[in-house]
């Protein structure tokens, strides 16, 4: 293989543009944790007396979407001479359908729902391709903890906002109640556009060598997508990666997506009482983003990946077993925090440890694939969620040991995977066709 010479680095970005980008993980993440992971299954669930399967086939639906369409819309953005047009798009979609949640009946809600993923999970893609445009080698474990640990300050925002504007709407009637719920939908999309704009107006992405932005090709996206599948061996440890990453992301999402069914359901808090567990988790992973962007950039993203994945094993053996033997709330207490510090050092380490893998020339595409298995994972995951829990009738607790078995197979799987730094050709650093 021709190595390519050196090339003088890029400049260093501004500190303005740096803050701009770590602020659209805090705009993005307030849609999390208000529509995917809390308020929005509760009003599902326990406004509109939906399942969890309703729940869970409505999200398995749009990231079935959205695992087809990854590495196409990845592979369409390298040939654009910018990404940040389809970040603009792909969140005002989503900021859109959001503000219209809650205000049909819950069939309704459920499509637009769907739709608002696919557009939230798209933009999740183009974002997490800007890192480069943001960060050096030396400090990208830094500035990706630094996105993790502001994001979920955005958790805070959301969270706060569901309480301060939910408080006491069990007692209402429920066309009250979802009035309430509508409500909080809508300032939802509100926070998310305002805290997105910064990264639309000051992250000064560099136009790619050869990109000159004409019509975007399909077919050559596809050609380019299968050239990829096919030659995975000339990237080593990218396809036990993306598989290592299939399951442990599987797990991780899940519990995102029914948390607040479980400890309500299952633990036995009130609402109130589980916007206190989830403040409570996202104040360790907020801490816990900035901690393990250190650790990333001192003893790299494999090690630190598998030190949160033992974390994450831990977190869900004590989660079921509080289910299964019906503990006291206050013995699940350790949870939340626990898991805080594991989802903050999951991401930290993650986007991170991809971008060791990723040729410069492809980003796109390779976060179209890292995207895919992502999504691909939130399609098994809610599906398997809801068929252990009721369609089997084993419950909750034992779909949460489900989800640890997929955090064991996830370590076992990347043991062998190298974060070493890659050396690239001339083509993986330019592209084949960049000139086209």
């Amino acid at each position: 293989m021709t190595i390519a010479t050196a090339a003088a680095p890029p400049p260093a970005p501004s500190r303005l543009a740096v803050a701009s980008w770590v602020v659209y993980d805090l705009a993005n993440t307030i849609f999390s944790m208000n529509i995917v992971s809390l308020y929005f299954s509760l009003w599902v669930v326990n406004v509109m007396g939906g399942t969890d399967a309703q729940y869970g086939y409505a999200t398995s639906i749009s990231m079935a979407v959205i695992f087809l369409a990854s590495p196409f819309l990845g592979a369409l953005t390298d040939q654009w001479p910018r990404r940040m047009p389809f970040l603009v798009w792909s969140t005002l979609v989503c900021v859109a359908l959001t503000a219209l949640l809650g205000r049909g009946g819950i069939m309704t809600s459920l499509v637009l729902f769907a739709v608002a993923n696919i557009a939230y999970q798209a933009g999740l893609q183009f974002y997490d391709s800007l890192l480069p445009e943001v960060s050096t080698e030396a400090n990208r474990g830094w500035i990706g903890g630094i996105g993790v640990g502001v994001g979920y300050i955005g958790s805070f925002i959301g969270i706060i906002a569901g309480m301060l504007m939910l408080h006491g709407v069990e007692v209402l009637p429920p066309a009250v109640q979802s009035g309430k719920y509508a409500a909080l939908f809508v300032v939802t999309a509100v926070l998310f556009l305002v805290f997105a704009l910064p990264c639309f107006l000051f992250v000064r992405e560099r136009t790619r060598p050869g990109r000159r932005g004409g019509p975007l090709s399909l077919p050559r996206a596809f050609r380019q997508v299968l050239d990829t599948v096919r030659s995975g061996e000339r990237h080593p440890g990218l396809v036990r990666f993306l598989v290592g990453r299939a399951f442990y992301t599987d797990a991780v999402n899940t519990v995102i997506v029914f948390m607040g069914i479980y400890v309500t359901n299952e633990v036995g808090f009130t609402a109130a009482q589980a916007s206190y567990v989830l403040l409570v988790a996202v104040t360790f992973a907020a801490a816990g983003g900035f901690v393990w962007g250190r650790v990333v950039d001192r003893i790299g993203p494999k090690r630190t990946l598998d030190l949160v994945l033992f974390l994450w094993m831990i977190v869900f053996a004590w989660a079921a077993a509080v289910g299964f033997f019906h503990l006291p709330g206050a013995v699940f207490w350790p949870v939340p925090a626990l898991a805080g510090i594991a989802m903050g050092g999951t991401w930290a380490a993650d986007r991170p440890y991809m971008l060791r893998l990723t040729p410069p020339a492809k980003v796109g595409e390779f976060y179209g694939l890292y995207g895919m298995v992502g999504r691909f994972s939130a399609v098994t995951g809610p599906f398997l969620w809801g068929f252990v829990s009721v369609t089997l009738g084993l419950g909750r607790p034992a779909a949460l040991v489900t989800l640890l078995g997929f955090i064991l197979a996830s370590y076992v799987i990347l043991r062998p995977v190298s974060d070493a730094p890659r050396r690239w050709s001339a083509a993986d650093l330019v592209g084949p066709e960049a000139g086209r």
